[in-house]
């Protein structure tokens, strides 16, 4: 377990939520709740994306 990026894990498993709530969204057909969860998905892999670049350049990961 010493090798787990606990902040990618995070960022994975809030993403992988949104997506979910994706789906959820249109089979309530819910237009707000389908753009709020892409806008949701959208900000947290760019918050992961830039977490690694971070990580990377620090010479972390």
């Amino acid at each position: 377990m010493k090798d787990v990026k606990w902040p990618f894990l995070i960022y994975a498993i809030l993403a992988a939520a949104c997506i979910m709530g994706i789906g959820v969204a249109i089979a309530e057909k819910s237009l707000l709740g389908i753009l709020g969860c892409i806008i949701a998905v959208i900000v947290i892999m760019g918050l992961g994306f830039k977490t690694k670049k971070k990580m990377r350049e620090n010479g972390t990961l």
